[in-house]
């Protein structure tokens, strides 16, 4: 049997593909090129939460749809970047609150919610570290990952807390 390909031409896509010629575009990359595309903190250094949210959310961008969340029985929620920021930074106020600063780990046990994003975004504003932990883990296993990892947070829901640690 004779292989088929299928053969598309991106020009006639209705919407034009970000990337339209990979050999070109690996041969011309450079990271000095990306780092021009980075804004920066007033005070120097990077942040990615400013980098994917606070800059857009700070211009033109601030009404468009930084994120789209889909749950599993069709619910849909959307956040603008400006939506993005204030919640996020709400959130980072939280943990400053709780005293939680500059490197201190936030370990997170949750399913893909908007607010994981948000407290995501809202932990690297903190300048924390963002510890994820795979959801069907053992109450054990946690334990030991953030014993081992010094967490100074646990962020989870109610009801994985609830699976996890009601007898």
């Amino acid at each position: 049997m004779k292989t088929q390909w299928i053969k598309k031409e991106p020009e006639t896509f209705s919407i034009r593909p970000n990337l339209m010629d990979y050999e070109k575009a690996y041969h011309a990359f450079r990271w000095e090129d990306v780092a021009l595309q980075f804004q920066g903190l007033p005070s120097g250094g990077l942040n990615i939460a400013h980098e994917a949210i606070d800059r857009h959310a700070n211009g033109a961008l601030a009404e468009k749809t930084a994120l789209v969340w889909r749950g599993a029985n069709g619910e849909r929620r959307e956040f603008t970047f400006a939506q993005m920021k204030q919640e996020s930074a709400r959130f980072a106020n939280v943990l400053q609150s709780l005293g939680l600063g500059k490197g201190d780990r936030v370990f997170t046990l949750t399913t893909r919610l908007p607010e994981f994003y948000i407290a995501a975004i809202g932990i690297f504003k903190n300048r924390s570290v963002l510890c994820p932990l795979f959801a069907q883990f053992g109450p054990e296993p946690i334990l030991q990952r953030m014993k081992k990892g010094d967490a100074k947070a646990l962020l989870t829901t109610r009801a994985i807390f609830e699976k996890k640690y009601a007898h």
